[in-house]
């Protein structure tokens, strides 16, 4: 692509939900640098398919669990972009994160801990580390879930962070205004991915269930997500600001 295509950065960008968003922004001529926590084969695999797209893309490793990474994770970046003839990127995405099943009564310390450093501590403190690396006008999406507006018993500190997110997300506008950076939260439903095990794609029983109670009679699929992340980032979108953005083909209306 030109000088002039877009850069986007995508946590966890090897498989799932960041995956198809990596896939659907490069479909659209933005260049991608995305992460990946152990499988370097699979972010490789990844960086390969946004290639036939004729955009270019940088794998780079990290654990968001790790804050302390964080600095070095950003020089990383900075070389990444140095190599992509830019100074600055556009888009941050905060979509890594892990899932943990337990009941309100039976979730351990240590399980909260995980939860809260791979998704509400590092959305926080990675965009603080990134943020010089950000363009003015740029967007950040974090992820949130529908679990944060409907419940499902065996979620409550995974929803709780989620919540957490959501109000940080509101907060990350109000300050990040004056750099004309938009802030939205896109919050998916059950999706079809090994997300959680891949209870949702894998329990026929389960997905039956959650197609039952969604308006749009099936489960979320990856590329409702990806396209949808997509369009948010699109130039004529430069006024939806501080949003919670549902997508979840009408979950538990």
């Amino acid at each position: 692509m030109s000088k002039a295509s877009k850069i986007a950065l995508i946590t966890g960008g090897s498989r799932g939900l960041g995956r198809n968003t990596a896939l659907k922004l490069a479909e659209r001529g933005n260049d991608v640098i995305l992460t990946y926590r152990t499988s370097r084969t699979e972010a490789e695999a990844v960086v390969k398919e946004i290639l036939r797209f004729g955009s270019r893309a940088i794998a780079l490793p990290l654990d968001v669990e790790v804050l302390s990474t964080f600095p070095d994770f950003a020089s990383k970046v900075h070389g990444a972009l140095k190599e992509l003839q830019k100074e600055r990127f556009d888009f941050l995405i905060n979509n890594a994160g892990i899932g943990i099943y337990a009941s309100f009564a039976e979730t351990t310390e240590s399980q909260f801990d995980q939860l809260i450093n791979s998704h509400l501590k590092s959305t926080f403190f990675l965009t603080q580390k990134l943020l010089p690396l950000i363009n003015d006008g740029g967007r950040i999406v974090n992820l949130s879930s529908g679990l944060t507006r409907f419940t499902f018993p065996g979620y409550s500190a995974y929803a709780a962070m989620k919540g957490g997110i959501e109000v940080l997300s509101r907060y990350m506008a109000k300050e990040l205004g004056p750099r004309k950076i938009l802030v939205n939260v896109v919050a998916p439903g059950a999706i079809e991915t090994d997300f959680g095990g891949g209870a949702v794609r894998d329990n026929k029983q389960l997905n039956a269930m959650i197609a039952a109670q969604t308006a749009m009679g099936r489960v979320g699929l990856p590329d409702d997500i990806g396209g949808a992340i997509a369009l948010l980032l699109e130039s004529d979108n430069s006024w939806i600001n501080a949003q919670r953005i549902e997508i979840s083909g009408g979950m538990s209306l």
